[in-house]
């Protein structure tokens, strides 16, 4: 166990060997790359319609919540300031 974290700390094993030759990065063409970026897109499963306008009033909502929430919290702080700071003055 020791040994390979040893190993692992060392610095040449997070970096590429310089003596390999057959280190390269994989070149395709424009048109094959253009081929195989609509074969992605075709896999990905997109919302209804239904689902995006449920989700979008979902957003909406509870964004309205959030800044009901917190503008009565605003309202209790400052009424709790100004009474304790209406003691002294």
């Amino acid at each position: 166990m020791q040994r390979a974290l040893k190993s692992a700390s060392h610095p040449r094993m997070c970096s590429p060997d310089p003596d390999r030759k057959d280190v390269s990065m994989a070149r395709t063409n424009p048109i094959q790359y253009i081929q195989q970026v609509r074969s992605e897109v075709s896999k990905v499963v997109w919302p209804t319609r239904r689902e995006v306008l449920l989700t979008t009033v979902m957003v909406f909502i509870l964004a309205a919540l959030t800044a009901l929430f917190f503008s009565l919290v605003d309202l209790t702080i400052q009424f709790g300031l100004r009474t304790v700071l209406g003691m002294f003055g």
